[in-house]
């Protein structure tokens, strides 16, 4: 896309849930609807499944985001639809780095999709967490993050849903500063817990940007949905009373995630339809 004359958008959502029940595609698809609407532009895509089907997007799209999903980033070294995944980040990349090709391919990597995207680029080390991390909570801005257009309008910090087992830690430095690469942000400080902070977001290239949170979450579906009897039986059963209650509290402060979906990936895509100055990294 160039110029700010673009009236049709064409984007590619990379769906990782393999089949399970997720709120995560419905919440990228209401996004998108909203994008159109708020800027007057006809904004059309195509769902992929990625790991189910191994179907993949071609060079044809203008927007790509890959969602988040369930399992484990590491027990899938070696599948066939990982091996297909990562090739298409190579795809994408290899256009990207071509100076001939001015219609620039943006990403965006949600959670399972971000874990395996760090291991691609090498970002650290992708492991099992000590503990489960679910819920609402706080996401940090590292210094030099400022400049990050899709956390324009931000707070720091800045409130996000949060649910995996699995995180990324020990960031090569020299191994970022070598591809590019940028940490955008870190999960909450915790000055009781003897344990490194995660890495929560990643700007891996000048077109590809991720988060180990979801930025989509819906605070109001999001809060319906965990206020239906089969999910608020499993949560409280999983993680307690207090934790319920604790995301319905946060779900319905319009300062924590309806800030965060109202920003992050609107801001993604207004910089990748509309070809906003490019960020230095």
């Amino acid at each position: 896309m160039s110029g700010t004359n673009a009236k049709h958008v064409r984007v590619a959502v990379l769906d990782l849930y393999d089949g399970f029940p997720n709120q995560g595609m419905r919440c990228i698809r209401d996004i998108l609807h909203q994008f159109a609407e708020g800027h007057q532009i006809n904004v059309v895509w195509d769902e992929f499944d990625v790991r189910s089907k191994q179907q993949l997007p071609d060079l044809s799209y203008d927007v790509y985001i890959s969602s988040g999903g369930p399992g484990s980033p590491l027990e899938s070294k070696g599948t066939e639809w990982e091996n297909r995944f990562f090739s298409w980040i190579s795809e994408i990349k290899k256009w990207n780095d071509n100076p001939l090709k001015e219609d620039k391919k943006h990403v965006f990597f949600i959670c399972h999709s971000f874990q395996l995207a760090c291991r691609y680029f090498n970002i650290g080390e992708v492991c099992v967490r000590k503990s489960t991390a679910f819920g609402v909570f706080p996401v940090h801005l590292m210094n030099g993050a400022d400049d990050e257009l899709v956390f324009d309008g931000l707070k720091d910090p800045f409130y996000a849903v949060d649910s995996r087992d699995y995180q990324v830690i020990q960031p090569d430095h020299q191994h970022l500063k070598a591809i590019g690469a940028k940490l955008l942000c870190i999960e909450k400080d915790r000055p009781h817990v003897a344990l490194e902070r995660a890495i929560m977001a990643v700007r891996f290239n000048e077109f590809m940007i991720g988060t180990q949170f979801h930025p989509e979450a819906d605070a109001i579906g999001m809060s319906m949905y965990l206020q239906t009897e089969e999910k608020k039986k499993t949560v409280i059963d999983n993680h307690g009373f207090e934790k319920w209650k604790s995301m319905i509290e946060h779900l319905e402060d319009p300062d924590k995630i309806l800030y965060t979906y109202s920003h992050i990936l609107p801001n993604f895509l207004y910089r990748a339809v509309f070809s906003i100055t490019p960020v230095t990294v």
